[in-house]
């Protein structure tokens, strides 16, 4: 007999899982198993059970739910007093259970053995054994039981002795093995997550990451807690977290120091991506079999396999559960990607980005990913090359977007999934097919037993076969039902039967397609559950952009207030319409959407949708331009009409949680520009685009800039609003100089003026002759430059807009510092500080400072120039400017290698280097260069 308590509470007959009664039974047994070995009084039980106010029968209930504990624990038994394990003690009760019987005991003999090794100097071994100890948890102790029962001292002492192990573990873990210590680093990951105020574990995350190399996600993580800190508890981190700052901050990257080769530094990484199978899964044998056979050998040809059938047949499920048979056949690593081939909202992955995604999982660094599409394909092969690697490409949209990721060395595996049968890639690739179809009857109320129990439904066979019918035995429709009924057991399968019977045929968007219409039943009949609210948000979600939608884009959907749409949000995720992958952030199944799109279009007006959806934009848009706000106070920015009744945008205390929105809800935002740019009237699309401008553009997101500018300008043409395709234009330029497209960049920059001066705009003539001097600087032709800052100045004062006017002064003092005019080149920039301090613009008087240090620099005063830039440095941190505080870090760099100080250029550079790793910008490229050019 086997017994669990480190997650939910299970026992095991040899290899049947104990069915163990109603919640207070199972909570009784919990409170044994954990002071197992030990008497636990009566009254304890009592008290634990109802707390202050216990029923005059609360003794009677215990003894009953001894009693029926002892039959299941012992079935043989013929009387109570006999009874070997569960026995009276003391005025109360005692389990008796083996030392391998239980997964505590199992922990604690592992951690004391670990301790014992540690003490020897057996780090290694310490280490192996914590993490055979840590991998026994399966979530908090008791999980499963009633939540003010699991309150109880007994079972918060068995959830600390976790964090202990955790705490052992990550002490030891530098001594150990890299592979060790990428082990102890998932724990240990979600150990501070569930403990975000406990400074040591926070500290020893930041200070294991460091050791691991990992030195960017060390810092972010100690910028995170240190908000988290203050916002929560008002106190500063303790010593021991600004240790290991410290320490982090002291580490060079590896791939600093050791190699510019990417393989040199993935090689050491094993992903390990894919998701945890289903627990119920049956059925499919025949299917399993056929796939077993096309495992290659090691030495053995690379293989490819198609698994392939209609939507909801469960393709992604059987493909999931075997890769994870498989994983130790294949020790080098597993790797899962979506590919999201048939997804409603979001557009497919493109080879290019799916190969990225897999670069991405070996944990190549950006600046180490060659720019070149077939590059990067040579250097994900080298990366498989003599390694066995699982991968598996779900929901793929034709073979295109898959081959160029088909490994070609060796032993390894590739497993996709698609509603297309992929013919190409038999073809041409060789891919061994597996078609998947629907479940055969028997594999279906094998389903059914193996969810809501095989008494049950023996008990009701017919009902359960009508189920199966009705449900068109489509896995997912099955799943669904199954879902519903077992948070009802009370609730007869043939009342479930005759209600899938009575709405059989009521939805008509899959006509002659009787499988996909019975799944879509099952979506009624969990929809008609709701209570009004839910179902009214589940419909009204279909019309919110992008992959996932926080509490408060919800509340301004519905219009309603964010304590009451908290309550439906969680009676959809009860219901399994609805999933919270992380707090407060929801996501839906791509069919589910489906239909809740057929609802809307079914009951809400063409009134009621268009309104919800401009709440949800406007939502959007006005949070987005407060973020921007917030980033850059004293920037020029678009001028919004009053956001709709009763949207609720977000506002935001500081950067900080500024720039953390737009990184979280970058894939909403957009979605929202595309969305609107293409089935809206495109005002809020190039509005949108308009705000995102500066923070893709810091962010180093010159691509995406791209993409959303080119939506926005067309939305606006095909509505004619010239101020839109004005803004669009002038973005759209830049980030095309960005990316080194100068005659696109030109041509756009030069219809953006035309149409700024048509709509006699002096803040967007301004900033269109900016961009263009810096297009013409980076071609040399300097005096060109001058010329667009002259007539960006006039525009400016014309305007009588102080601050634009002092940004040119600095573009203009940096024009002469090219031109190595140094004199002019500091007269400029002084007048930008000056300008600036009067205005109080922060952001302004860094860049000044920095632009004065980098003139020094040249001129050789050094120390002058150190001074000037760590004022820029000091506001730049004051203001949090992730990217700008890593530029001013490179110039640092270079003072200190100019003045001979090579430790003080490493170190700036280093931290630089960590933050543009962090933020994923491209210009962490050349400050790598400039490491491994140190020595």
């Amino acid at each position: 007999m086997r017994f669990q308590i480190l997650g939910p509470v299970r026992v095991w007959h040899g290899t049947t899982n104990v069915k163990l009664g109603p919640p207070k039974q199972l909570a009784v047994l919990a409170l044994l198993l954990a002071h197992t070995g030990h008497p636990v009084p009566l009254h304890h039980i009592v008290d634990g059970l109802w707390h202050e106010d216990p029923p005059a029968t609360a003794v009677n209930v215990v003894h009953r739910h001894v009693a029926a504990l002892r039959k299941l624990l012992e079935p043989d038994l013929l009387s109570g007093p006999s009874s070997r394990r569960l026995v009276r003690d003391s005025g109360g009760y005692r389990l008796e259970v083996a030392p391998d019987e239980l997964d505590l005991l199992q922990f604690r003999s592992l951690r004391e053995d670990a301790r014992h090794s540690a003490q020897q100097g057996d780090h290694v071994k310490a280490v192996e054994l914590l993490v055979e100890a840590l991998d026994l948890w399966r979530g908090p102790a008791a999980s499963n039981i009633p939540f003010d029962v699991r309150a109880l001292p007994a079972f918060a002492t068995v959830d600390a002795e976790h964090v202990l192990a955790v705490k052992e573990a990550a002490r030891y873990a530098p001594l150990a093995t890299t592979a060790l210590t990428e082990r102890v680093l998932v724990t240990l990951r979600q150990a501070a997550s569930d403990h975000p105020l406990d400074e040591a574990l926070q500290a020893q995350l930041i200070e294991l990451l460091a050791a691991a190399g990992r030195q960017a996600e060390a810092l972010e993580t100690y910028q995170v807690v240190r908000a988290r800190i203050a916002d929560e508890i008002g106190l500063d981190p303790s010593p021991e977290l600004q240790q290991a700052q410290r320490s982090a901050l002291k580490r060079v990257p590896a791939s600093a120091s050791d190699s510019t080769d990417p393989t040199t530094s993935a090689s050491l990484l094993r992903p390990a991506q894919l998701p945890k199978a289903l627990g119920a899964f049956t059925g499919r044998q025949a299917e399993l079999e056929r796939l077993d056979q096309l495992v290659p050998a090691d030495d053995a040809p690379a293989q490819a396999v198609v698994i392939s059938g209609m939507a909801g047949v469960g393709k992604t499920t059987l493909a999931v559960h075997w890769a994870n048979r498989l994983t130790d056949r294949f020790p080098d690593g597993q790797l899962y990607v979506d590919l999201r081939g048939f997804h409603l909202t979001e557009a497919a992955l493109s080879g290019a980005e799916a190969l990225r995604a897999l670069l991405d999982a070996f944990g190549i660094p950006v600046s180490q990913i060659p720019s070149g599409f077939q590059a990067q394909v040579s250097l994900y092969r080298r990366l498989l090359s003599g390694r066995r690697i699982l991968i598996v490409l779900d929901n793929a949209r034709d073979s295109e977007q898959v081959r160029p990721v088909l490994p070609a060395p060796p032993g390894c595996l590739s497993v996709v999934t698609s509603r297309h049968q992929l013919q190409g890639l038999m073809a041409v690739e060789g891919a061994h097919a597996v078609t998947l179809s629907l479940l055969r009857h028997s594999e279906a109320i094998a389903l059914l037993s193996g969810r809501l129990g095989r008494a049950r439904v023996a008990r009701e066979a017919h009902a359960a076969a009508e189920i199966v019918r009705l449900s068109g035995r489509l896995p997912l429709a099955l799943a669904i039902v199954c879902a519903r009924a077992a948070l009802n057991p009370g609730y007869p399968l043939a009342a479930i039967a005759d209600e899938l019977r009575e709405s059989h045929g009521s939805l008509d968007a899959f006509i002659g397609e009787p499988p996909l219409a019975d799944a879509r039943l099952a979506f009624s009949w969990s929809y008609r559950a709701l209570t009004p609210e839910a179902a009214r948000l589940f419909r009204l979600l279909a019309l919110h952009p992008g992959p996932h939608c926080s509490v408060a884009a919800a509340a301004s959907l519905t219009a309603t207030r964010i304590r009451s749409v908290r309550i439906h949000l969680a009676e959809l995720v009860r219901a399994h319409l609805l999933f919270e992958n992380e707090p407060g952030i929801f996501t839906s199944h791509s069919l589910l959407r489906a239909y809740a799109r057929e609802l809307v279009g079914d009951l809400e007006t063409p009134q009621a949708t268009r309104t919800a959806t401009t709440r949800v934009l406007d939502h959007y848009l006005h949070s987005a331009h407060s973020a921007e706000a917030v980033l850059a106070p004293h920037r020029e920015r678009i001028t919004l009409r009053r956001p709709v009744a009763h949207t609720l945008p977000e506002r935001f205390p500081d950067q900080r949680a500024a720039a953390a929105w737009f990184d979280r809800n970058r894939p909403v935002l957009l979605a929202a520009v595309m969305q609107d740019g293409r089935h809206g009237d495109g005002t809020f699309s190039w509005q949108l685009a308009a705000v995102l401008e500066l923070y893709l553009d810091r962010n180093g997101r010159w691509q995406q800039q791209r993409t959303v500018q080119s939506t926005a300008i067309t939305a606006a043409r095909r509505e004619g609003d010239l101020l839109g395709q004005a803004h669009g234009h002038r973005a759209l330029g830049f980030a095309l100089s960005r990316l080194d497209h100068w005659e696109g960049a030109r041509e756009h920059l030069e219809r953006a003026l035309h149409l700024f001066k048509e709509l006699n705009d002096p803040h967007g003539q301004a900033r269109v002759h900016r961009y263009g001097a810096f297009v013409a600087n980076r071609h040399g032709r300097h005096d060109d430059a001058l010329n667009h800052y002259a007539q960006a100045l006039d525009l400016y004062r014309s305007a009588e807009y102080r601050n634009g006017e002092a940004g040119v002064h600095n573009e203009v003092g940096w024009t002469y510092l090219l031109l190595h005019q140094y004199e002019m080149a500091a007269e400029e920039c002084s007048r930008s500080l000056a300008i600036h301090v009067q205005s109080g613009d922060e952001n302004g008087q860094a860049a000044a400072w920095d632009s004065l240090g980098c003139i020094y620099l040249e001129q050789g005063h050094h120390d002058r120039a150190l001074t000037s830039l760590q004022r820029a440095l000091a506001l730049y941190r004051k203001i949090q400017d992730a990217y700008l505080e890593a530029d001013t870090l490179t110039h640092i760099a270079d003072t200190h290698l100019a003045s001979g100080r090579t430790d003080g250029a490493v170190r700036a550079w280093s931290q630089a280097l960590a933050i543009l790793e962090a933020i994923d910008h491209p210009d962490a490229e050349g400050v790598r260069d400039k490491l491994l050019k140190s020595g």
